[in-house]
């Protein structure tokens, strides 16, 4: 077998091998996608399970509670979701402020199942881990309570 032959048998093998590993990678081309795109998908598909108040701890809701105040801005997406992405996998940490009242068992599995499926469905990626932190619970006073008053 003459070298150019070899060569061309090993390049086949090679965008065969590219082909099954990943809908990201073909012999077209590379696809990248931002860390902050998963983010935003991760969190919004979060956000979509009834029973999810909020994403974030204490801090970033505050900074958002700013945010939202100031004219042409907007609270971030991605708030309250971190995540490491790779060529072919993400893994996903949320943290969550559920609703009083909620089975937090059922909402963690119903928010994990929701958020693996959007981003395998727009990303191609295989999410092989989405942790969940309770971080806050919100109760239904917290809404319509009046502020205290300040003793001066």
């Amino acid at each position: 077998m003459s070298t150019a032959t070899a060569q061309q048998t090993e390049t086949k093998a090679s965008v065969e091998l590219v082909k099954t590993e990943s809908k990201l990678v073909t012999e077209q081309g590379v696809t990248s996608i931002a860390d902050t795109v998963v983010q935003k998908i991760a969190g919004l598909a979060a956000r979509e399970v009834s029973g999810v108040h909020a994403l974030g701890g204490g801090a970033a809701r505050a900074m958002s509670a700013l945010r939202e105040r100031i004219p042409g801005a907007s609270a971030s997406a991605g708030q309250g979701v971190s995540v490491e992405v790779g060529e072919k996998q993400a893994a996903v940490d949320l943290q969550l402020v559920v609703e009083y009242g909620v089975g937090i068992a059922d909402l963690s599995r119903a928010v994990r199942r929701n958020v693996i499926t959007a981003l395998e469905r727009m990303t191609g990626l295989e999410v092989v881990e989405v942790n969940i932190h309770i971080h806050d619970l919100h109760l239904p006073e917290e809404d319509s309570a009046p502020a205290p008053a300040r003793v001066s």
